[in-house]
C-alpha cells in the first residue's frame, strides 16, 4: 500500500500549474545569527525559474550575498483536507542586470495588478522601482510538495 505522503505529493505538472497561480511565496533566508529570516514575496519567473524582485538594501540581499541557501514555501487551502503546497530549497542567486530586473519587476507587477500596471502610464514607475531593486533566481535543488485534496477527505 502506497504512503500518505505518496498519496499527496504533487507532479511535476501539478507543480508547475500550483506554482503558476497567482499566489505568495514565503521566503526564508538565514539572519548573520544563524534564525530564518522569513517574508512573504510577490513573485514572477525567469527563465522558467521562480524569481522576484526586492529592494538592494534589504535584509533578504545582506544575508543571500552572506549564505546563498533559501527555502520558499508557496500554499493554499482553509482546512486540512485543503492543504496544498510546494517548497522549494535551493540557491538564491541575485542578479543585479538592470533589464533582467526591470522584466521581473514588469512580470510581477502584471501578475498581481494586471495589464494597467505595465501601461506605458505605469512605465516611469517601474523603471524608478529597477533601480532601486535586485532580483533573486531561486535555482531549486529540491521539491517537496503536498495536496491533501487527493485523500478524498479520508486520513
Amino acid at each position: 500500500m502506497a504512503s500518505r505522503r505518496d498519496q499527496i505529493t504533487m507532479s511535476a505538472d501539478e507543480v508547475d500549474a500550483f506554482l503558476h497561480e497567482r499566489r505568495v511565496m514565503n521566503v526564508a533566508t538565514l539572519s548573520p545569527s544563524g534564525h530564518p529570516h522569513l517574508v512573504a514575496m510577490w513573485y514572477g519567473f525567469l527563465d522558467g525559474a521562480p524569481a522576484f524582485w526586492t529592494f538592494a538594501k534589504s535584509q533578504k540581499i545582506v544575508n543571500l550575498r552572506r549564505d546563498p541557501r533559501i527555502t520558499c514555501l508557496v500554499e493554499a487551502g482553509d482546512t486540512y483536507s485543503e492543504l496544498r503546497g510546494v517548497e522549494l530549497v535551493g540557491s538564491g542567486a541575485v542578479i543585479e542586470d538592470h533589464d533582467v530586473i526591470l522584466a521581473v519587476g514588469s512580470s510581477v507587477a502584471e501578475r498581481y495588478n494586471g495589464p494597467e500596471a505595465v501601461s506605458d502610464a505605469a512605465r516611469p514607475f517601474l523603471e524608478a522601482q529597477a533601480r532601486k531593486r535586485l532580483v533573486v533566481r531561486v535555482d531549486v535543488d529540491k521539491v517537496v510538495s503536498w495536496d491533501h485534496r487527493k485523500l478524498g477527505g479520508g486520513y
